[in-house]
């Protein structure tokens, strides 16, 4: 490796720890509690050596935002090959919980967190791209789902469908991210609590009761109850 290469190599790595460490600076005290020289000082960078790889807390705030999105987005790739939208939508939800639960941070810099930022044109490269904008990648499955006559007939927005479903992924994991230790609740697990939650939204988006209710009833319909012997 040449000295250029390796002097790349250490620009990448330095720029990638500062983003780490503002990610749980940024985490814990929010937009307006970190300014770039106490970003400094709590990530032990000379407000320098950050300034050489980001204009302003702006740009640090927006690479996150474009880290972490496309990070998620990622974690859905494997979903994609899934043919049935609703088994789809049911599997971002799960895969949306598990990314919150194993990037606490992440998740609360991403969801949790107010940082208001001005346009810029790589949001408009990320925008609607599947393959990097995570919820592009959700509402094109929801797309996928109304066209096939697969949600209740009362249900046509797809924007609306969208956010619903997002609403019941995040609900349990944003609670529990900010209130885990709050000793006057008995939090139940997290990760099994949130599935139930999304199972049950998308039987209910669907207009789908539970397999054992369901045959009950079918059984029910179809057949007599049986008289005994005596009767």
């Amino acid at each position: 490796m040449g000295v250029k290469e390796r002097r790349e190599r250490e620009r990448t790595e330095v720029r990638e720890k500062i983003l780490d460490a503002a990610l749980e600076v940024f985490a814990a005290k929010g937009d307006d509690g970190v300014t770039m020289r106490a970003l400094a000082d709590a990530i032990e960078y000379s407000p320098p050596v950050i300034y050489s790889h980001f204009h302003d807390k702006d740009a640090i705030i927006r690479e996150l935002c474009y880290r972490a999105m496309r990070s998620l987005a990622h974690s859905f790739a494997a979903i994609g090959n899934i043919s049935d939208p609703v088994e789809r939508l049911r599997r971002i939800g799960k895969s949306y919980v598990d990314f919150a639960l194993e990037n606490p941070s992440h998740f609360r810099f991403m969801f949790l967190t107010a940082h208001p930022l001005p346009p810029d044109a790589q949001d408009d490269l990320l925008r609607g791209d599947p393959q990097e904008d995570a919820y592009a990648f959700l509402k094109q499955t929801v797309e996928a789902g109304l066209a096939a006559g697969r949600f209740r007939p009362e249900l046509t927005d797809a924007e609306e469908i969208t956010q619903i479903c997002w609403a019941a992924a995040h609900g349990v994991v944003a609670l529990q991210n900010v209130k885990q230790h709050d000793r006057w609740i008995e939090w139940r697990d997290a990760r099994t609590s949130a599935y139930r939650l999304i199972d049950a939204a998308i039987a209910g988006l669907t207009n789908a009761e539970p397999a054992g209710r369901l045959t009950s009833a079918r059984s029910g319909s179809s057949r007599a109850p049986k008289r005994s012997a005596r009767s």
